[in-house]
């Protein structure tokens, strides 16, 4: 199984991180607006849609506010398997790290998967740093 990686610093108290981060239907306007361009919930599950017009139905697994974690899962779509847990770390008075951590299967969709993270790392970190 293939797992990608990425830390985002950022410059926002983990509170209002994980305001954003934790408010499930609107991850297209509070965390990465420009790399998701919509989302529908449906079902309980959302719909996102990317910049590029890829659509993957996510269905949320875990919301923890203690632990300041959320774990959603793709279901439908070309990964067999694909598991994702977003966690808000306190970095300081005022800032914060964001770790964020995908397993999927099959391992070929790793790079593809992981060349996503990153144009997404840099939606979040200029939207959760503003």
């Amino acid at each position: 199984m293939a797992t990608q990686r990425r830390e985002i610093s950022l410059t926002s108290s983990a509170d209002r991180v994980w305001s954003a981060v934790r408010d499930f239907s609107r991850v297209h306007t509070r965390v990465a607006p420009g790399f998701l361009t919509a989302l529908e919930m449906q079902d309980g599950d959302r719909l996102v849609t990317f910049f590029n017009g890829m659509v993957a139905r996510e269905r949320l697994v875990t919301l923890d506010d203690e632990g300041r974690r959320l774990v959603y899962a793709v279901v439908d779509g070309r990964a067999s398997h694909y598991n994702a847990a977003l966690e808000v770390i306190p970095a300081g008075p005022q800032g914060s790290r964001l770790v964020w951590t995908i397993d999927l299967l099959p391992d070929e969709l790793a790079p593809i998967v992981g060349a996503m993270m990153d144009q997404a790392a840099g939606a979040v970190q200029k939207t959760l740093s503003a």
